[in-house]
């Protein structure tokens, strides 16, 4: 489980609802779908939440007040904590102030000292101290609320606070001005003082009077108590209570007269209009028959306002056949409303208007007889109903059209004109960019309240909706353009299918599929304009990086096809200076490969807005990558293998046939590197082995390179197992030339030693080589030139092999011998050494011991004498043939 989500920080601190704010922290989330809950002062905010980074989120505050902490919830850390606070608050509405409510600007009434004075409104209250709040924009920094939470500043309120009041508006006021504040203050008190002294000096009599009443009252109640107690105090409080009561009765009374007469002139008054109300019937259908639905929502307001509570038997009998007309006018709303096509403004102008009658008739019995629950919410559910009839009606229209289509139309069909998979991905493209905008804005209109009625709106639903019309969106454009993809799955899970068709149809609609993938990415960004979830961009976002990828790998194919025909371009010019005996071919397949890289990288791999890298590692696109590559550099390696196989079945290979049989080597070397005519087949495996050493040695890495200069990861493995496949076929191509001239060569040693019945058990004349040494020595003499001319680095793997043949041979031939004579032991000798010495740089441990294994088959072995004359001999030989053996004594030809 992750860690708990803890919120660090908040930009700005305080605000009144609906305020923006950037909430930052830590573990918020892994994702957007992990974020599940946001309160910020107890208010849920999570609709508004957007989800940036783990450590990011910007909401909008909800309608609470007070200080409170921001608590985000996550799905792998639970209920997170806060560390700081945000103050919500609720602005009071002032004269400059823009409100959408009428603020009462009238002057309040004041009553002091018995008489009545009009006091200024609190709006354009004067400062009480005289002095001026300018220059006073400087605010403490604490919350007024907590230092003061049971006070205001405001003088009109009883819990007025001076402190607060000081430190609202006069924080950067000086002590002197306060003084000379508090000064006029104490002069204005005074003057209401001496106002109330001048009223007693003028009233004196009348008070003294009132006084010697009051006194005479108290002497006369003293007097009663004593002649007759306390009763005729209850007696008085009963005559009280019953003038009470009867003043009560004759008030009501005139309640009741003035409420008739009032009822009398309204009554009046509506005669006096009755005009208006008896032609509101036929006004109402007519106004709904011109589209003028505003100005009945107008009339039949005034209408209810006029005589809704009226009591005339008249007038509610029009009233109700009104009221009729409207439910009729409703019913033909609600139908005009979910009626498509049409535009968004003209839905929002008819829901505006129904749900204005709507509420008008609400809780009233004809009201009752129709109820739309929300005309908004049908609208946007029609709106996706046509959107994705229009979606499914567009596909059926072009797959059927798609498979009427015989193969002998697609055949002639003219490259230039597009398929039908095509007009259809930028038909379903232009639908979806011109009418998933209006969706959407219709939703926004629904929850900003602009044409929301009396219920709660159904976000989850509407997101649903959205989800839903970009996922049918992305199935039927996988169903057209992914024709390689798993169909077999979207069928089942869709219930749609797009048949392949022939394959020269599917042919023609390959190289069109950068045309789609243009068209998806148009819609795609009309859709990111729209600030839409980020769940439904990834849908359309998950789609473009398979037709990415997918096209990617079509461009890949048919440079792949392109490259199976590189050996028609095969010259045998000998042009790579690093690797003698490679031809120009793997130049051509590099000038291949960087024209398709430069394709794929402007048709699809160089993402554009909002998508996504296709080379992430241990991805689809890598691996996509690699196995393209090795696709490629594999059939790369069969041409090289259809080159020299192919020339071996054109042409009849020459062989090293022994002169001495009376066959002469008719082999010509006609130089490759100088541009003759003739290459023979033993030239052209040369230079196709040469070719298979340079492209595991240099080219193939190269390669690699090549794709990270473009921005591609490294692919390793493609290339590698590349190297894998060009080693082996170099191998098999390497036996195969080895046998065809070491076969014939080897097949020459014994009838060349037996040659005129020669026998070891005879002595002999010595002092030379043997024949059949010899010819073996001009043998591989002129299968070294020939290596030599074409590729010196193939002549060791090749001699090598050869060399091991021919000492495996001598060994096998010398330990047939039952007996040597005395002069063919030296001679056997001086022929195996001279061998072994001149081919000691191509001889591997295996010929080593094949060469010491046939001397040691001479029987008997040689004595002192017999191995210095075999020495002189081999001297002699050797200081004879230098010429001839030189070649064999460069380690690194």
């Amino acid at each position: 489980m992750a860690p708990q989500p803890v919120v660090t920080g908040l930009s700005p601190k305080e605000g009144p609802p609906g305020t923006r704010v950037i909430i930052r922290g830590e573990f918020l989330g892994t994702r957007v779908q992990d974020l599940i809950g946001l309160k910020i002062c107890g208010s849920d905010c999570l609709l508004s939440a957007e989800w940036k980074s783990p450590n990011k989120i910007i909401a909008r505050t909800g309608p609470a007040k007070g200080k409170g902490d921001i608590i985000v919830s996550t799905l792998s850390g639970g209920v997170g904590t806060s560390t700081v606070q945000f103050r919500a608050y609720h602005e009071t509405i002032g004269p400059l102030k823009e409100s959408a409510v009428w603020i009462e600007e009238s002057p309040s009434q004041n009553f002091a000292w018995g008489r009545r004075t009009l006091t200024q409104s609190g709006l354009t209250q004067e400062d009480p101290l005289g002095l001026s709040i300018e220059g006073n924009e400087q605010k403490i920094p604490e919350d007024l609320r907590d230092l003061f939470p049971d006070a205001c500043g405001d003088l009109s309120q009883e819990h007025f606070s001076p402190s607060w009041f000081l430190l609202e508006n006069h924080l950067a006021t000086s002590f002197e001005d306060l003084k000379a504040g508090l000064a006029y203050l104490k002069r204005k008190v005074e003057s209401q003082k001496e106002g109330q002294l001048s009223f007693l000096k003028s009233n004196a009599g009348s008070v003294i009077d009132q006084l010697d009443t009051l006194m005479n009252i108290r002497d006369k109640l003293q007097e009663d108590v004593k002649l007759h107690g306390t009763e005729p105090l209850n007696i008085l409080e009963a005559s009280i209570e019953n003038s009470i009561s009867e003043s009560q009765k004759i008030f009501t009374d005139v309640l009741v007269r003035k409420e008739k007469a009032d009822s009398t002139r309204s009554v009046l008054f509506a005669l006096s209009r009755h005009k208006f109300l008896f032609c509101l019937p036929n006004s109402v259908d007519r106004r709904a028959k011109a589209g003028e639905y505003d100005i009945v929502v107008n009339d039949y307001s005034r209408a209810k306002n006029l005589f809704g509570k009226t009591e005339i038997p008249i007038f509610r009998k029009v009233l109700e056949e009104v009221d009729q007309r409207i439910l009729s006018i409703r019913k033909q709303l609600h139908e005009k409303v979910v009626k498509m096509p049409q535009s968004v403004d003209q839905q929002k102008k008819l829901i505006k208007a129904l749900t204005s009658l709507e509420l008008q008739q609400s809780g009233t019995p004809i009201g009752d007889k129709l109820r739309n629950i929300d005309p908004a919410w049908d609208a946007i559910e029609a709106r996706a109903k046509y959107l994705e009839a229009t979606f499914r009606q567009t596909f059926e229209q072009h797959a059927n059209k798609d498979a009427a289509g015989t193969p002998e139309k697609s055949k002639s069909r003219d490259p230039s004109q597009a398929p039908s998979r095509v007009n259809f991905c930028e038909e379903l493209c232009d639908i979806a960019a011109s009418q998933l905008p209006d969706l959407w804005r219709l939703g926004q209109l629904y929850f900003t309240g602009e044409l929301r009625g009396p219920h709660d709106p159904k976000p989850g639903d509407f997101k649903k909706m959205i989800l839903n019309a970009i996922e049918k969106f992305c199935v039927y454009l996988r169903l057209a353009i992914l024709i390689a993809g798993d169909q077999r799955a979207l069928r089942q899970s869709s219930g749609l299918s797009w048949s392949i068709g022939s394959a020269s149809a599917t042919h023609q609609f390959l190289p069109w599929i950068p045309q789609c993938l243009r068209y998806t990415r148009i819609a795609y960004a009309t859709l990111i304009g729209l600030d839409l979830p980020s769940d439904a961009l990834d849908i359309i976002q998950k789609l473009i990086d398979e037709v990415r990828l997918f096209c990617f790998s079509i461009i890949f194919k048919r440079s792949t096809d392109r490259c199976k025909k590189l050996g028609s371009q095969e010259t045998w010019e000998l042009g790579v200076e690093e690797y003698p005996g490679a031809t120009i071919l793997p130049a051509a397949l590099e000038a291949l490969l960087v024209e398709t890289l430069d394709e794929v990288q402007s048709v699809c791999m160089q993402p554009e807005t909002r998508e996504g890298n296709l080379l992430e590692p241990q991805s689809d696109g890598q691996r996509e990558v690699s196995q393209r590559l090795q696709e490629f550099l594999s059939t790369f390696s069969a041409v090289i293998e259809e080159l020299a196989f192919q020339s071996h079945d054109e042409e009849t290979p020459t062989h090293n046939v022994s002169q001495l049989l009376g066959f002469p080597n008719a082999q010509q070397l006609d130089s490759v590197a100088s541009g003759g005519a003739a290459v023979t087949w033993e030239q052209r495996m040369l230079c196709c082995l040469a070719n298979y050493a340079y492209c595991n040695k240099s080219f193939f890495p190269h390669i690699g390179d090549v794709f990270v200069r473009y921005g591609y990861p490294l692919p390793t493995l493609a290339i590698e197992t590349s190297r894998y496949t060009v080693n082996q076929l170099f191998t098999n191509l390497l036996e195969e030339y080895v046998e065809h001239k070491g076969d014939p060569l080897v097949g020459t040693i014994e009838p060349s030693m037996y040659l005129g019945r020669f026998q070891w058990d005879h002595e002999m004349e010595i002092g030379q080589l043997r024949p059949y040494a010899h010819e073996c020595c001009d043998n591989l003499v002129g299968v070294y030139s020939e290596i030599y001319s074409i590729s010196p680095a193939l002549l060791r793997p090749i001699l090598e092999s050869i060399v091991q043949t021919i000492s495996e041979e001598l060994a096998r031939l010398m330990s047939c011998v039952q007996r040597f004579s005395f002069t063919g032991a030296i001679q056997a000798h001086v022929d195996i050494r001279l061998l072994r010495d001149a081919l000691e740089c191509y001889a591997n441990e295996t010929a080593k011991n094949y060469f010491m294994e046939a001397l040691e088959a001479i029987n008997p072995p040689l004595n002192g004498e017999q191995k210095r004359k075999a020495d002189e001999i081999l001297e002699r030989v050797k200081r004879n043939m230098r010429l001839q053996l030189l070649c064999f004594s460069i380690k690194e030809p």
